[in-house]
């Protein structure tokens, strides 16, 4: 059968062949449009806006359109950028138009392919987003391609990190809008917490294009993104669990250090029971009833804290406080706290003084916000191993497009070293072997940890490692004794902007390059350099003439020089050295596509040892006795194609299994979407209301109604009645002391007659009010209880919630699905929230008064004590602590000025200012709490 699958896919071609000729018609007609395009003036190209629109108001829909469409983005492309694009670039964009992912190798121009789908979908005036994987790209990007767009009539927004609302509020009404998954992400929660539709900065999701769409959707996606504020003072209860923790003897609980997790066995669960009894801190019968999950929660934190985290070596006790230890650096990592109450049980084991813990306010996935846009559409140079999973999960086809040239990359096969040391010096050898023959190399290493120790051996071995930091080495990088000199760089994430400029020059003959990760650099490595990067960077100072044009006429020689030295044939192009393979063969494939961009030769090869983490899982049993048969020397290595397929179906693997958990993950996560998404939209729909009273008057009748209900049963005699029950119940939470037990005495009175009363009564008090404080104040204020009872209520459903999930898996102990029992109790959590929403609105609005007091002296931020979180799911560190401003002003101290240059008693030397940076007058406050209050 697979002989016959070949010989069918070499007549007929495969089904994404088949797809890719299909688009070769539309393709044909843009090209047919291109001379009628040609001859039009600007204004009249311009017009052709104008004209789609029109036909879009008469109900033309956007596929009739593409075409002509198309062939004028392409027409414009080229009159304002220089830039054509070419026919594979077209179908690139009829893919994402598609809503589907386009896979282009790097080097294929897919900045340039996305204006064709965004110009189309902005048409509509719905708004495109385009999601960049950082602030530097949206930045560049926007910049760069909105001199197509604004040439064609369309508007171009920018969201980054440290906007403010009003600046968000524009961009996203602009036609088109570029920002970072976090960004588009945090807006979504932080506008679902706003109380006005007017605060709201977001329009909707109609249709969005993420760029490096593996690594934003798969790779980025495996940490959810929090907004969180400091819970209130609960070190009583830490401290009550860590009591509990000497009484646990060794057969209580079960330790697996390989996933560094501990769980209590059926004997400890009986203990804890017990000792959460007599403390009468149990709710039920059984330790794992719904009630009981926060209190489980912290029991288990505590467990682990004492079991699992060693003082000295995970963490340190300084200043009383708990501090962190880097388990790959071991370098003490002060403001770092662990999350889930797991950094409170550490303060009170050791009898420090224990932080409020933050609670989460609001969260979602990005599966789950990427899946509300109308249309989804993405493109990446590696997308074709994931497939499945950008099927399964959100519903995206992907569709591998050719390059438009042919591919001249030569691909080696891997050498499998016995130690580490000899593959290193293999390694080593082959970077000094390339610098003689001035070839570029790029090396590629999976860790921060295996780049450094990579150095340190380039070090020993006579090399000088540039710090691209310092300006002064940075200008030296373009200059070509310094690429003569044994010299390399090695890339960090710290610094995007210059690290593109590191990007875009590692293509010079003789450069040295060592690099983490490759995905998302969304800057290519040219041979010979980047001509427009050196041209911006050398001649920044100097003014336009004559003199500039000569400059940037001898760089552009100059690289146009290094690139055919770059591409003779004893350097070959770009040489990329893996170190290992990844866990993931998209990882590896994105390091190899450096090289042998847009028809360039190149090279790739990867160096394994048997100590390497995936051969050591994976295959170091067989490789072993393979390599003692082979009676290989020191210094030798392996090579056959074998290995090769071998590794990759380890991969694949690994793949699977990763899959599989961010799939259970998803499932779990859905659960809570589906109610996130009934609050979000309850909360739009009241804040669109002009007046909430009937929705108030509604919840308290239901309140009335259930109270009745639970104390008057069905059919029973007034006799039977738990009278003064009800009475108790009505004055606490509809605050009326009515004379329910003399009622109860009358003659044939029924409940319905009581229920009557009551909800007279209640009505008669809440109009009273209204009169009292005026209709427009009474509904400014039941919106604004409505409002605050439903925010905090889902609050602490988010946190029994996130408890109930950590828990809920021991329910398979007892045979029993722990998803099926997480929907079940989620749904009841759920119900209970809204009953009880309807008892604290109804309670709140019964006893509200008006107190008059002086207003602040200025308005405070709703969001000035919240934490923004999104944890780097390589490293665990919160990527939105280092997202503040710009590159420059984050290496010049967070407001583009050199410290030196700012004088903390003259505001004038202070620039820009960051709302949220510390003040420069040096009081220690934030800039909003200080001086900026007064702006």
């Amino acid at each position: 059968m697979v002989g016959l699958s070949s010989i069918a896919r070499k007549i007929f071609g495969s089904p994404n062949d088949r797809r890719v000729k299909g688009y070769q018609s539309r393709v044909d007609e843009i090209n047919a449009l291109e001379p009628e395009l040609k001859a039009l003036s600007d204004d009249q190209l311009r017009g052709k806006t104008a004209e789609f629109r029109a036909k879009i108001s008469d109900g033309v829909k956007l596929d009739d359109l593409l075409v002509p469409a198309f062939a004028t983005v392409r027409e414009a492309a080229r009159r304002t950028l220089g830039q054509r694009h070419f026919d594979v670039q077209l179908m690139g964009g009829i893919v994402l138009h598609e809503g589907a992912i386009a896979e282009m190798k790097t080097g294929e121009g897919k900045t340039l392919v996305a204006t064709l789908p965004v110009y189309l979908n902005a048409l509509s005036g719905k708004g495109v987003h385009v999601v960049t994987v950082n602030d530097y790209l949206a930045r560049r990007d926007a910049e760069w391609m909105s001199e197509v767009y604004n040439f064609l009539g369309l508007t171009v927004g920018v969201i980054v990190h440290g906007i403010e609302d009003e600046d968000r509020r524009n961009a996203y009404k602009a036609d088109i809008t570029y920002g970072t998954n976090n960004e588009y992400g945090f807006d979504y929660l932080r506008d679902n917490m706003k109380h006005e539709l007017g605060a709201m900065v977001q329009r909707g999701h109609n249709f969005a294009i993420v760029d490096e769409v593996d690594s934003i959707l798969i790779d980025e996606a495996r940490t959810p993104l929090i907004i969180s504020g400091a819970l209130e003072d609960r070190s009583e209860l830490y401290n009550q669990m860590d009591t509990f923790v000497p009484h646990l003897e060794p057969e209580d609980y079960e330790i697996d250090e390989k996933v560094r997790s501990v769980s209590f066995t059926e004997a400890g669960n009986e203990k804890l029971e017990n000792l959460l009894r007599e403390a009468d801190l149990l709710k039920g019968e059984s330790l794992y009833d719904v009630e009981n999950v926060t209190i489980v929660h912290h029991m288990n934190q505590a467990l682990r804290a004492h079991k699992l985290f060693l003082r000295d070596k995970d963490y340190i006790v300084r200043n009383d406080e708990v501090v962190i230890i880097d388990e790959f650096t071991g370098r003490m990592m002060p403001g770092r706290r662990y999350s889930e109450g797991l950094h409170q049980a550490l303060e009170a084991k050791e009898h420090v003084r224990i932080q409020p813990e933050n609670q989460t306010l609001a969260s979602i996935t990005f599966q789950n916000y990427f899946r509300m846009y109308n249309k989804l559409a993405g493109m990446t140079g590696t997308a074709v191993t994931e497939a499945e999973e950008f099927g399964n999960i959100y519903g995206l086809e992907v569709v591998e497009m050719p390059t438009n040239k042919p591919m001249l990359r030569e691909d080696s096969d891997d050498e499998v070293y016995r130690t580490a040391e000899e593959k290193f010096r293999a390694i080593i050898a082959l970077i000094e072997d390339c610098k003689a023959r001035g070839q570029p190399v790029l090396v590629g290493t999976t860790s921060i940890e295996k780049s450094e120790y990579l150095a340190e051996l380039l070090r020993k071995a006579g090399w000088q490692q540039r710090d691209f930091s310092k300006p002064e080495e940075l200008a030296d990088l373009f200059k070509e004794q310094a690429i003569k000199s044994k010299a390399f760089t090695i890339l960090n994430a710290r610094y995007h902007e210059q690290e593109a400029q590191i990007v875009a020059q590692a293509g010079v003959p003789g450069a040295v390059t060592i690099a983490t990760n490759m995905a998302g650099r969304g800057t290519d490595i040219q041979l010979g350099g980047n001509s427009d990067m050196r041209v911006a960077h050398e001649l920044a100072e100097v003014p336009e003439g004559p003199e500039r044009e000569e400059k940037e006429k001898a760089i552009r020689a100059e690289v146009e020089r290094l690139k055919a030295q770059a591409l003779s044939p004893g350097v070959g192009g770009l040489c990329i050295i893996g170190t290992e393979r990844h866990e993931s063969r998209r990882i590896d494939n994105q390091l190899r596509g450096r090289a042998g961009r847009q028809g360039d030769p190149g090279s790739s090869r990867f160096f394994l040892s048997l100590q390497d983490d995936l051969m050591r899982i994976f295959m170091a049993e067989r490789m072993e006795g393979m390599l003692q048969k082979l009676g290989l020397k020191e210094d030798e290595a392996i090579v056959h194609p074998w290995i090769n397929r071998a590794l990759e179906k380890a991969q694949q693997k690994v793949e699977a299994r990763n899959f599989d958990i961010r799939k259970n993950l998803l499932k779990f996560d859905d659960v809570m979407n589906d109610q996130r998404r009934v609050i979000f939209e309850q909360r739009i729909d009241l804040m669109g209301q002009e007046t909430v009273t009937e929705t108030v008057a509604d919840m308290r009748h239901e309140i009335i109604e259930d109270l009745v209900a639970r104390h008057i049963p069905e059919k029973a005699y007034p006799e039977q009645w738990d009278a003064t029950g009800l009475r108790e119940a009505i004055k606490e939470t509809v605050n009326l002391d009515l004379p329910v037990d003399d009622w109860a005495k009358e003659e044939g009175i029924a409940d319905d007659e009581v229920r009557e009363r009551i909800m007279r009564a209640a009505d008669e008090q809440a109009a009273q009010r209204a009169v009292r404080f005026g209709p427009d104040i009474m509904r400014q204020i039941e919106k604004a209880v409505l409002l605050q009872s439903l925010d905090n209520l889902w609050r602490e459903h988010l946190a029994t919630l996130d408890h109930l999930r950590q828990v809920v898996g021991f329910r398979g102990y007892a045979q029993r699905d722990p998803l099926n029992e997480y929907k079940t109790e989620s749904f009841e959590l759920f119900q209970s929230l809204l009953a009880r929403l309807r008892e604290v609105v109804t309670s709140q609005l019964m006893r509200v008064e008006i107190v008059q007091r002086p207003p602040p002296l200025a308005p405070e931020d709703d969001f000035a004590s919240l934490e923004e979180t999104h944890a780097n799911p390589l490293t665990g560190e919160n990527e939105m602590a280092e997202a503040g401003g710009s590159a420059e002003a984050q290496a010049l101290g967070g407001n583009g000025r050199v410290a030196a240059q700012i004088d903390p008693e003259n505001p004038e030397t202070w620039g820009k200012v960051q709302r949220n940076a510390p003040c420069p007058c040096g009081s220690g406050k934030k800039y909003k709490h200080c001086h900026g209050r007064f702006v």
